[in-house]
C-alpha cells in the first residue's frame, strides 16, 4: 500500500506482511518525526525503493513474495539503492547470518524491545 509523501520530511519504508507490525512502526517512528511508507509485500521492489527514496528501509525477512533477503540482495545490485541503510527484521534463530549474507545494515530479532528499533534506527541515521 502506498501513501502520500510529505516533501522534505524523514522517510522510512517498511516492508512486512503483517499489518499489526505496520501499524507499530507507523505509530513508534511517527513519534519520532519520521514518515513511514508501508509495504505488505517486496514484488517490485525496485521500482517501490525509487518512487519512496527512503533514507532507511526496515525489512521482514518473511515477506511475500521473494523474501527479505533476496530483495535486499535486489537492492544492493543496484548503483542508486545500494547506500540506503537496510535493517532486517526476523523470528529466524539465524537472523544475524540471513542479515550478513543479505548485506543488510544491521538486524533486529522477533520479539523485539521498541527501543531497540529506534536505537538502531537513529545510529543508522546519524
Amino acid at each position: 500500500m502506498r501513501e502520500n509523501l510529505i516533501k522534505d520530511q524523514k522517510t522510512i519504508a517498511v516492508f512486512d506482511d503483517d499489518p499489526d507490525l505496520l501499524d507499530i512502526f507507523r505509530f513508534l517512528l511517527d513519534e519520532e518525526g519520521y514518515h513511514v511508507v508501508a509495504f505488505d509485500n517486496c514484488d517490485d521492489i525496485i521500482s517501490k525503493v525509487r518512487e519512496v527514496k527512503p533514507m532507511l528501509i526496515l525489512m521482514d525477512n518473511w515477506i511475500p513474495l521473494v523474501g527479505g533477503e533476496k530483495a535486499i540482495g535486489q537492492l544492493r545490485n543496484e548503483e542508486d539503492l545500494k547506500h540506503i541503510p537496510v535493517i532486517l527484521i526476523s523470528a529466524s534463530n539465524d537472523v544475524a547470518e540471513v542479515s550478513k549474507r543479505a548485506g543488510a545494515d544491521g538486524f533486529i530479532a522477533k520479539p523485539f524491545d521498541f527501543e531497540i528499533i529506534l536505537n538502531m534506527v537513529k545510529k543508522l541515521l546519524m
